[in-house]
């Protein structure tokens, strides 16, 4: 059975949130290497990962780059002020993301 190196896990998450924000405060969304969500590895790991119930945390993982998507889209139409309104969702999802991490940390030590 594959386990999730979760400190791992949500180090790369929080990197790579640091690097799409960047990315967006500087409009350099063409130039990242992260651009269109190829950079996250997380969904490869929860892929592979047996024995767990993973739906929720998927399902938060998938949200968040739902919305990272939706600011690159209305940044890149010039809607750059809609996609401003998108960033406390994004960093919602992030906080949930990170929080469904722990608690299958938390699942996985009892």
């Amino acid at each position: 059975m594959k386990r999730i190196d979760i400190d791992g896990a949500i180090r790369l998450h929080t990197l790579w949130r640091r690097q799409f924000m960047n990315a967006f405060a500087g409009g350099d969304y063409a130039d990242m290497p992260l651009s269109e969500h190829r950079g996250c590895t997380l969904a490869e790991v929860l892929a592979k990962v047996e024995g767990a119930d993973l739906r929720q945390l998927v399902a938060i993982h998938e949200r968040f780059h739902a919305i990272a998507n939706d600011i690159v889209d209305l940044s890149n139409n010039g809607l750059g002020d809609s996609a401003d309104l998108l960033l406390p969702e994004l960093n919602e999802a992030s906080h949930l993301l990170v929080g469904q991490l722990d608690k299958l940390r938390e699942q996985r030590d009892c």
